[in-house]
């Protein structure tokens, strides 16, 4: 009897055509996703480059602060104009300033009517007004300068007067052609004293005499420095003696002016407020000229101007050896960089140096501003700036790539998402 064939026997090996079908399915559908998989990832954007730092500028010179000779009693404060405080102590409360308030007012009649060097200004004619303000200021013991009815002062004329004599009749006179009233002058002055951030500083009158005329040294010394960046002032305050028409040789009650660089700038006196001084001195550090300030408020003793003279010269004595030129950051600094996802990172640089006046304890901080940046670079880019804080100065010194990037090629962008 022949044997029959097994029906599973009969079917071809592996499933046959159904089977090759399902396969060659498969592959296209794996062909195909991995053909959208790197379209997905060719147009996917690329990450952009990013800046970040690797140094850092933040730091204290050489240390601990260095210690002053304060004066026992007071308040005082000394600084170098355009980098900031060196010190300071008091100031707790606002003293009285007496007539360290002519600083101010001269600052702003030359703010409303400035000068150039050797100008002398518009010309006011002396009123009976005029000479009866100067007799009863001269009664009741106050400084001033004699003028007469007719008499011609220009505002150059009126600002010696107000600065080296102090006459406080010149304050008023001043204050009134400036403003049209001594009260609106005074408004004036507080509203200056407020934009300057002078938080310490009130005035009650022009000239200081005033019991509510008061501030502190650290205002004081900010004040000054403002003040000294005019050259008329800065020309004014250093003469040891000038000459005006009716007075005469008027001397300068700064008796420190002229003496070892000091060229400025104010005194102060009352019975309330003691003897003041705001001084400024010029130095030479490394080559570099800077000009010391200081105020000294609130001496008492038998002599308080005498006292205030002297401890500032203590202070000018003490700081000028400690000051050094400090070198924050060279040229070509490397100080920041800019990670590339797809290669090797790019250093940044600086372009500018920075050199300061400093002393020990002298803060200096930085913050790194980053640039936003995209897929590519080029040499020489900014991305990004250093910004320095040194004192109470501010620099920027900008970062700049030193080579380029280029877009990733085919192989990256295929293999990172």
């Amino acid at each position: 009897m022949p044997l029959r064939r097994s029906s599973l026997s009969a079917r071809p090996a592996g499933g046959g055509p159904h089977l090759l079908r399902r396969l060659l399915a498969a592959v296209v559908v794996v062909g195909v996703a991995v053909v959208a998989l790197g379209v997905v990832q060719l147009l996917r954007p690329l990450p952009r480059l990013r800046v970040v730092a690797t140094a850092s500028l933040t730091f204290r010179v050489r240390g601990a602060a260095t210690a002053l000779p304060w004066p026992r009693v007071g308040e005082a404060a000394v600084g170098i104009d355009g980098v900031g405080l060196m010190g300071a102590v008091g100031g707790a409360r606002s003293e009285g300033i007496g007539s360290l308030a002519k600083i101010m007012t001269a600052l702003l009649i030359l703010r409303d009517h400035p000068l150039q060097l050797g100008a002398s200004g518009p010309v006011l004619t002396m009123t009976p007004a005029d000479v009866a303000l100067y007799r009863a200021d001269r009664a009741s013991g106050q400084s001033t300068v004699r003028v007469v009815a007719g008499e011609q002062l220009s505002e150059y004329q009126l600002l010696v007067g107000l600065l080296l004599p102090s006459g406080n009749n010149l304050a008023t006179t001043l204050a009134i052609w400036d403003a049209g009233s001594a009260s609106a002058f005074v408004a004036r002055m507080n509203r200056t004293a407020r934009s300057m951030g002078l938080t310490g500083t009130h005035y009650q009158d022009a000239s200081g005499v005033a019991p509510g005329t008061v501030s502190t040294a650290t205002d004081e010394v900010t004040l000054a420095e403002r003040a000294m960046a005019n050259p008329v002032f800065g020309a004014i305050v250093a003469m040891p003696q000038a000459s005006l028409p009716v007075a005469g040789t008027v001397y300068n009650v700064n008796a420190l002016v002229t003496h070892d660089g000091i060229v400025g700038v104010k005194t102060g006196y009352t019975a309330d407020a003691g003897g003041c001084l705001v001084f400024a001195a010029r130095r030479v550090v490394g080559g570099r000229p800077v000009l010391v300030v200081g105020a000294v408020l609130g001496q008492a003793g038998l002599a308080p101007l005498t006292a205030a003279l002297d401890a500032s010269r203590r202070l000018l004595d003490a700081v000028s050896p400690e000051l050094e030129l400090v070198p924050v950051v060279g040229v070509g600094a490397a100080l920041a960089r800019v990670d590339v996802p797809w290669g090797t990172a790019v250093p940044a640089v600086s372009t500018r140096a920075v050199t300061v006046v400093g002393w020990s304890g002298l803060a200096v901080s930085a913050r790194l501003l980053a640039r936003r940046l995209g897929t590519t670079l080029a040499r020489g880019r900014v991305v990004g700036l250093e910004r320095l804080a040194i004192g109470g100065r501010r620099f920027t010194v900008p970062l700049v790539s030193t080579g380029t990037v280029a877009h990733p090629g085919l192989r990256w962008r295929l293999l990172h998402g």
